[in-house]
């Protein structure tokens, strides 16, 4: 697929990067259905270029993705200083990844520390799916100095 194209915003291609390996909030993924549009919350991490998360296997999520592979996402804060990324990509399903990936996403959201949360996500790691996003297009957008007091 090649080097994500970046369509707008005022990040480069390792800005982008540099905001979504610091960044420590859920991802937006919009998947395609007959339905329409879905869009869902989900944690995230970034390696070797894609964007990784994790799912249950028969959720609705893994069962479009299955059917049509385009989603589109943003990770992006809810308070100012508004500035985040956006984009489009392709997303595959990888049920050998899970025991992988759910326990980085917990390490990464939750800490080192086992909570009730994280030891209920692993205790269901057998179900879990891992999706890996290959980026098609960025931007992104940052209105830091235009929000300042």
């Amino acid at each position: 697929m090649g080097e994500p194209r970046i369509t707008s915003g005022p990040w480069d291609s390792e800005a982008i990067m540099d905001f979504l390996e610091s960044t420590h909030i859920p991802m937006r993924l919009a998947s395609n259905g007959a339905s329409g549009p879905l869009v869902q919350s989900l944690w995230f991490l970034v390696e070797g270029g894609n964007l990784w998360c994790a799912t249950q296997e028969t959720s609705l999520l893994a069962q479009r993705i299955t059917r049509d592979a385009r989603v589109g996402f943003e990770i992006a804060g809810d308070h100012p200083p508004y500035r985040g990324v956006r984009g489009t990509g392709i997303a595959t399903i990888l049920p050998e990844d899970a025991r992988r990936v759910l326990p980085t996403l917990i390490e990464r959201y939750q800490g080192a520390e086992r909570t009730h949360l994280s030891e209920w996500l692993l205790s269901r790691l057998e179900r879990e799916v891992a999706i890996r996003i290959a980026p098609s297009t960025f931007t992104s957008w940052d209105y830091s100095g235009r929000m300042r007091s």
